[in-house]
């Protein structure tokens, strides 16, 4: 007789119901310190109107304004002779025809979307991460592969790598990175900041490379050796893939990591998303609404790479 399959909506109805007390539990928290939200000062931190003044390059005059929908063409004569064409928003025009005009007056603004606080702290984030990510991979790479070496010199010198910065705190190496190595060789504090999280990545992805290569049985390089292939060889070709697979999970772990952690740069007074954040609540004063904000950023961020890491392990699971 088949087993019966266990209904599961009422496990979905309590997890509803925990997010729905969750919510209520926030409100009831914010109405016990008299908080306002104020969620309509929050767009402006994502995308503004930006207005960018137009001015006269001259002494001149308003020879004539011409209307085109919600703009004005306007042209100016200057002293020499020579015509200047500005085109600015309709109701911001402040001058009318046959007006005199003096060099650097505003004659009008012109209006643009333009990327909020909140969306260059992202960008920031975003590439901040991808670049220490990428480096943090090919360091980790090698670490972990020295780790394995049989030389007592690389073995030797990727432990005290991995210990030194697995045993300090990330703060204090953007700091040393920054203020000593950067001052003396000159960097910016984006190299800088880069840097600092590519070789903090690069340690914990050296120690996950080697746990995974050495997950795999010694068999599977002993029967790669006797097929006449060499030791780099059966490493890239045999080891290595198989390692893949099983070190995807903390591979995305730790990447995720990185994302959250590139916070921290904010310290040598790089703007990513976190300190976006800080910047934007001193001028909206709306600080759950801004953090809230945030933290979905950061999200976005993070469930998609947590959803890639989770496919490729499904396929990659379906080929052994």
């Amino acid at each position: 007789m088949a087993k019966q399959k266990k209904a599961q909506w009422p496990w979905h109805l309590l997890t509803g119901l925990i997010l729905v007390v969750g919510a209520l539990l926030i409100w009831y928290s914010t109405s016990l310190i008299s908080y306002e939200w104020r969620w309509n000062r929050v767009p402006q931190y994502f995308a503004y109107h930006a207005e960018d003044a137009q001015r006269a390059a001259d002494y001149s005059r308003v020879e004539s304004v011409s209307r085109q929908g919600d703009d004005a063409l306007v042209t100016l004569l200057g002293e020499s002779g020579e015509q200047q064409q500005l085109t600015v928003a309709g109701d911001s025009l402040q001058f009318n025809e046959g007006d005199d005009v003096a060099e650097g007056d505003v004659i009008g603004v012109n209006r643009h979307w333009a990327a909020g606080p909140l969306l260059w702290g992202l960008w920031t984030t975003l590439w901040i991460s991808v670049a220490a990510g990428v480096f943090g991979l090919l360091i980790g790479l090698v670490t972990g592969l020295c780790r394995l070496s049989a030389n007592p010199t690389l073995r030797h010198l990727s432990t005290v790598y991995v210990e030194l910065v697995r045993g300090t705190p990330l703060l204090v190496q953007i700091f040393i990175f920054y203020f000593f190595i950067g001052t003396v060789l000159d960097l910016s504090r984006e190299f800088a900041g880069v840097a600092a999280l590519a070789l903090f990545t690069g340690a914990y992805v050296g120690e996950i490379v080697r746990a995974g290569v050495q997950s795999i049985v010694r068999g599977q390089d002993e029967a790669a050796r006797s097929l006449g292939l060499s030791a780099a060889q059966s490493m890239r070709h045999v080891i290595l893939p198989q390692a893949f697979k099983r070190v995807l999970p903390p591979l995305a772990g730790q990447f995720i990591s990185l994302v959250k952690d590139t916070s921290l740069v904010s310290v040598i007074a790089i703007t990513e998303l976190t300190k976006s954040g800080r910047e934007a609540i001193t001028t909206s004063f709306s600080t759950f609404e801004i953090w809230f904000c945030v933290a979905a950023l950061y999200l976005v961020i993070n469930l998609p790479l947590s959803q890639i890491a989770n496919c490729l392990e499904r396929r990659l699971a379906q080929s052994d």
